[in-house]
């Protein structure tokens, strides 16, 4: 059995859950432990059984909880090496046998899922998203990411379920209240997806056969959930792809758990 959960999903903060058989697996801890557990317990799920904790990259959104959350229950954190040096003693002192490394781009296994990391463009140490294989099934999470790009779109090729950012409209980050050189940075190479980079990458894997899309990551400021999920639903009826009945799309709310995805 496959089980995926957004617990939260935003700039504020964000968490995901997934589970595969007798596996369970977060990835990041952007927000309080007490946050997170509570939002375990809404999906019947047990932080004393979470078996790893994946980070993605070392902004605070992402790594906030991440320290308390592996020395309250013991939790093994996993992160590249950079990401390691970049996170410093931000999250607090983890006990050494809790401290696991994985290179870019190699595949390691959690228990029954065997996990394979791929490189993101983002402006951190060394960001990645990462691929859940379970048996035949594979999960996919991207965020962060400043653009596409060929070798990102094959890692997100084939997957059953696909989390995806959907960060912000342009129109509404150009008029926004974000300074200028903030701006700038979100639209930039290394800065956030937005809603018609996301649809037009929602509508290609769809062809490809992917069933089953979460739009994550939105902004607070400069997106609202309507607007993303509009714009995706958007690309994929222009490709006669009609959600609800050809797919399923959904949108990680930022300050709730998302909806439940089974396999």
């Amino acid at each position: 059995m496959i089980k995926f959960c957004s617990l939260f999903s935003g700039s504020s903060g964000n968490c995901i859950f997934v589970r595969c058989d007798n596996t369970r697996i977060l990835i990041d801890s952007g927000v309080s432990a007490k946050r997170i557990c509570q939002a375990l317990s809404s999906i019947n799920e047990d932080p004393h059984e979470i078996d790893a904790l994946l980070v993605t990259h070392e902004h605070i959104d992402h790594t906030r909880g991440v320290g308390i959350m592996s020395r309250k229950f013991g939790i093994p954190v996993y992160a590249n090496e950079n990401t390691w040096q970049a996170i410093g003693k931000s999250i607090g002192e983890i006990d050494i046998k809790n401290i696991r490394l994985f290179e870019t781009g190699k595949c390691f296994d959690v228990g029954d899922i065997n996990v394979k990391s791929f490189p993101v463009p983002h402006d951190a140490a060394e960001p990645v998203g990462f691929n859940f294989l379970c048996g035949n099934r594979k999960i996919c999470i991207a965020t962060d990411i400043g653009h596409m790009n060929r070798s990102l779109v094959y890692e997100l090729e084939k997957s059953d379920i696909v989390l995806i950012e959907s960060n912000h409209d342009v129109e509404m980050l150009k008029v926004g209240p974000y300074p200028w050189h903030l701006k700038m940075r979100i639209l930039g190479q290394n800065g956030h997806l937005c809603n018609e980079m996301a649809g037009k990458t929602v509508s290609y894997l769809a062809e490809k056969g992917t069933s089953y899309f979460v739009l994550g990551h939105l902004s607070k400021e400069n997106n609202f959930p309507e607007l993303a999920y509009q714009t995706s639903y958007n690309a994929l009826t222009e490709k006669n792809i009609i959600p609800g009945k050809d797919v399923s799309l959904s949108v990680a709310l930022r300050d709730r758990t998302g909806e439940v995805i089974t396999l």
